[in-house]
């Protein structure tokens, strides 16, 4: 086996190397700033992202990305969706032909609105089975402490899809595969900014049945546009689909419900933004706040409805407040339940849809 690169050591990136590394994966962590990498190697501990829990001892971290990407195996993108096109650019000469590109990436492009495997496709002359993604209810400070969990990978070749599974499943991580990765990968990306409109919810008050109403109807909000680019109405009902969003709609460690929750206590973006990017104890990039605008762009050109993530991408550019957004949702036209899902019977997308 060759070795396992994870481009990335922010807080989910260095806890996928630690369970890599532990299935018996040859992990190599790469990380922006070299005091990170240091931090890494001699503590095995990540302070900037992470306060508790231990990486693997085995993790080799280095801010040299050609030395991470030499001979890799596995080239694992843990980086911001708003950073993918420059950083693909400058590891596209370094990283192996035969490569199997997985994205961890849970966002979609701001200036391109394509999903991370679309991107990691045209930059990387790979095969075109060798790019997949991993989604799931995978919150890092959970499985830092190794508690039990899973998730899924997704692509169109099976033995790739396998390979992936193999190199991260453990006795407390389940890995299933899927190959669906245009479901799997945007589930993973349009939960992020449901996940804030269900922080603004717990931060004006609301109860259990606001957020149960959220959840549910940003699930229906999901499949739909899902559905319409090409994904199995199945997948939703899965890990990637409902359990990422019940996990981010919930969990007070989720960096997009953070967010939601302090809007709706009022307070500006701008200073929840630099609070978390300082090392506040929600620490981290909420990928809802840049791709709200972007996944409502790509659900108007499919021609699909998604009144929650559109009020949501009013709510991060100032243009709807936060206290605000129950009247507008409440206010539209009463529809069926399953509005926009009737006769939505695809099993699969085809290889041109990845």
């Amino acid at each position: 086996m060759g070795a396992v690169a994870v481009m990335g050591a922010g807080s989910w990136g260095s806890v996928f190397a630690s369970i890599c590394a532990e299935a018996g994966e040859d992990v190599r962590l790469w990380a922006r700033r070299p005091e990170t990498a240091a931090a890494i190697a001699a503590d095995h501990r990540n302070p900037e992202y992470l306060d508790d829990g231990d990486l693997h001892p085995s993790i080799e971290a280095t801010a040299d990305a050609e030395r991470a990407l030499a001979g890799a195996e596995l080239v694992v993108l843990a980086v911001p969706s708003h950073a993918l096109h420059d950083v693909l650019a400058d590891w596209a000469p370094l990283v192996p032909r035969d490569a199997i590109a997985v994205s961890l990436i849970k966002g979609i492009t701001v200036d391109s609105h394509q999903r991370a495997s679309q991107v990691v496709r045209q930059a990387w002359d790979l095969p075109f089975g060798h790019v997949v993604v991993l989604s799931g209810p995978n919150l890092a400070g959970e499985c830092v402490r190794r508690l039990p969990g899973a998730t899924v990978v997704a692509g169109p070749e099976t033995a790739v899809t396998r390979r992936v599974q193999s190199a991260c499943h453990t006795g407390w991580f389940r890995v299933y595969t899927n190959p669906d990765l245009v479901g799997v990968e945007l589930g993973g990306a349009v939960k992020n900014p449901l996940a804030i409109a269900a922080g603004i919810a717990d931060g004006l008050g609301y109860g259990d049945n606001t957020k149960a109403s959220l959840v549910t109807r940003g699930l229906a909000e999901m499949t739909r546009l899902g559905v319409a680019l090409g994904g199995n109405p199945m997948t939703f009902a899965g890990l990637a689909g409902v359990g990422d969003l019940m996990a981010t709609c919930s969990s007070t460690g989720s960096r997009n419900r953070h967010v939601g929750e302090q809007l709706g206590r009022g307070r500006p973006l701008d200073e929840v933004i630099a609070e978390m990017s300082a090392g506040g104890d929600v620490r981290g990039v909420p990928e809802g706040v840049r791709s709200a605008a972007a996944i409502t762009a790509l659900a108007a050109d499919a021609g699909v409805e998604m009144p929650i993530v559109e009020q949501i991408a009013h709510v991060v550019d100032g243009r709807v407040p936060p206290d605000q957004v129950a009247a507008a949702l409440l206010g539209r036209r009463p529809k069926a339940e399953f509005h926009g899902l009737d006769g939505a019977a695809r099993t699969a997308p085809t290889p041109m849809e990845m």
